[in-house]
């Protein structure tokens, strides 16, 4: 996560075009991609998912997010899961991922939630919705406790000047869904500019950090 600075969101119920979206994602050298679990049958897919990962995409993480509690924790990680991550602070899914040493990002909002999480464990929280906290919160964040990694997703859009500003406030990396891979992109199975959305915000990211 800290190395791309890059976790891309995205969920759909579609098996086969779940494989074409985190092909163009790993084509344009994404090496992460967050499974968003929102579906009923979610973990069906995902379980699919994670096998053709595991099969064709070296090197690849798939983790899942939008994970309410430990049972649903318990069988993603059973499906595979690489990480995971949750909408809020949860002990109960800090205690499932810590026994089967998975990485996981809990949901945080205020500084003694996020020093909670590092408690329980947490390598790095997740800031949701960004658009709300903004950049200067993680700065704010980092100035008692630099060693925090904070990941904010939602309200982070894919250009230099909003990246920009996340990074430069101290994020260790973002998480961007629709903004990265669109609804209509995908609907009109317009891969190859899924895969050219993903190289240019690694560009942009790299840039930035560099």
């Amino acid at each position: 996560m800290e190395e791309q600075g890059l976790v891309p969101l995205f969920y759909n119920a579609d098996i086969t075009v779940c494989k074409n979206v985190v092909k163009a994602c790993y084509d344009g050298g994404a090496r992460l991609l967050e499974f968003t679990n929102r579906g009923v049958f979610a973990h069906e897919v995902f379980s699919e998912l994670s096998k053709f990962v595991k099969s064709e995409l070296t090197g690849m993480a798939l983790g899942v997010g939008s994970v309410p509690d430990a049972g649903t924790a318990a069988l993603f990680i059973q499906c595979g899961a690489d990480f995971v991550v949750t909408p809020s602070l949860r002990a109960d899914v800090a205690i499932v991922c810590n026994r089967r040493k998975v990485l996981w990002a809990p949901g945080c909002g205020t500084l003694t939630e996020i020093g909670k999480a590092e408690e329980l464990g947490c390598e790095i929280v997740k800031l949701f919705p960004g658009s709300v906290y903004g950049p200067k919160f993680i700065k704010s964040i980092k100035a008692p406790q630099p060693w925090t990694k904070i990941m904010p997703t939602g309200g982070v859009d894919l250009t230099e000047e909003n990246l920009s500003a996340w990074f430069d406030a101290g994020a260790s990396c973002v998480g961007l869904g629709s903004k990265l891979l669109s609804k209509n992109l995908i609907l009109d199975k317009k891969y190859a500019q899924l895969q050219t959305n993903v190289t240019k915000a690694l560009e942009i990211i790299k840039k930035i950090k560099n």
